[in-house]
């Protein structure tokens, strides 16, 4: 039987590799799109049931399709989410074969393209579009042994409150996960403990803006690269409950107990920084700096936007900040549950190619690797703040898609025969 080949293999079915089909397929390039489960398979079934989008429907979408049935300020449910792009993988017509895992891909010795192993048989590609995104292997800190007497997941495996045994929670992690987390298992009447770190704490919206309309206008989306030291801070934002701005001093009041960056653990108890006032203030600097940029860009257009002047008020501080807890006996707490909402690694073992440094991350520009033929999509920051978000991924794709065309374009020339 004769090895398939093809011009272009997408390895991925998320927004990434949607997108990627939808740019290679107007640019003529001949392209197979591989995805090991079902398209958007992370939307469906590695996040907790109540997840919704953090942005509103009308611009976490690509430009060629709307959430028909959403009000487009709403924030639409993960399955919603999901069904969009295999809805959209239908309308651009994407070749897309479902629950076919990419194994392992090597670059042909002294000729030209990739051999690349798959549960389906072995592919010959002339490019390979790394299309996996940023959400590949969940991060636990091997801080907590696992025979330590606690259940501990990782938020890509919680589902919902009833999920988790009787008894408290501690919550590492606070940005957007940790926190809607936190917040949802407190609701449910959870006694709830919340590390806090090092984070940014955007309003949800201001002056009848949306936050991401706010980053639109003030150039925000196009930033090139994080500042030095911010590489680790995460992003408190929600859009739960019809979006709101997270306010962990609002948490703490409804009773949930906040505590600094976790740390060693020892004899059943957990240590914590003496930094949870710090991060709290760093958070409100944040906000204000946002709101002082929009106010600027208010007054500098003449736009007639209601003032928000409560904006700028943040709470009292409450006593588990005042006085924080710096060493927890999680036992005698009542805690049963350790849930790490602490991120992701990157994953490209079965890319055994020469595209990565020595820490493995890839190397490229804009998505276009050090290695000749290999492409990078929906990684965070590959060209801007947009690039892992939904409409971001897409600017992304043309990009890569339209060097895919030009090279093709260098590859068909032949030099005019001359007498």
């Amino acid at each position: 039987m004769p090895t398939e080949k093809t011009d272009t293999l997408v390895v991925g079915g998320g927004q990434a590799g949607i997108a990627m089909s939808e740019h290679l397929s107007h640019g003529g390039v001949p392209h197979v799109v591989l995805e090991r489960h079902r398209v958007a398979e992370r939307w469906r079934s590695e996040r907790w049931d109540s997840l919704v989008a953090n942005g509103p429907a009308w611009h976490d979408r690509f430009p060629g399709m709307e959430f028909a049935d959403i009000d487009p300020d709403a924030f639409a449910p993960k399955e919603r989410v999901a069904e969009y792009f295999a809805a959209y993988a239908v309308k651009i017509a994407a070749p897309l074969r479902c629950g076919v895992d990419v194994t392992a891909v090597h670059r042909k010795v002294g000729r030209p393209g990739f051999h690349v192993e798959t549960s389906d048989g072995a592919i010959e590609a002339d490019r390979v579009v790394a299309a996996t995104g940023p959400f590949q292997q969940p991060v636990i800190p091997p801080l907590v042994p696992g025979d330590a007497g606690f259940t501990q997941l990782h938020s890509s495996a919680y589902r919902n409150p009833g999920q988790l045994p009787e008894g408290a929670v501690l919550v590492v992690g606070a940005g957007s996960s940790g926190a809607q987390i936190a917040d949802e298992l407190l609701r449910a009447g959870r006694t709830v403990y919340l590390s806090v770190g090092p984070h940014d704490r955007p309003p949800r919206a201001y002056r009848g803006r949306d936050f991401v309309w706010w980053l639109g206008v003030l150039g925000k989306w196009d930033e090139t690269a994080l500042e030095p030291g911010r590489e680790h801070v995460t992003i408190a934002v929600s859009g739960a409950h019809g979006g709101e701005t997270v306010d962990f001093r609002r948490l703490a009041a409804r009773g949930m107990t906040l505590v600094g960056r976790a740390g060693a653990f020892a004899d059943g108890v957990m240590s914590f920084a003496p930094d949870l006032a710090d991060n709290l203030a760093r958070g409100d600097a944040n906000t204000l700096s946002v709101l002082d940029e929009a106010d600027a860009y208010v007054e500098r257009n003449g736009l007639d936007l209601p003032d928000e002047p409560e904006a700028r008020r943040f709470g009292a501080d409450p006593q588990c900040v005042t006085d924080p807890i710096l060493e927890l006996n999680l036992a005698q707490s009542g805690i049963t549950t350790i849930l790490w909402a602490t991120g992701f690694s990157l994953d490209y073992g079965w890319l055994q190619v020469d595209a990565f440094d020595a820490s493995g991350k890839p190397r490229h520009r804009r998505g276009i690797s050090a290695e000749p033929g290999v492409y990078f999509l929906g990684l965070p920051w590959q060209s801007n703040r947009s690039s892992s978000f939904i409409w971001g991924v897409w600017h992304d794709a043309k990009f890569v898609a339209d060097h895919i065309v030009t090279q093709r374009k260098y590859l068909r020339y032949y030099p005019s025969s001359r007498t």
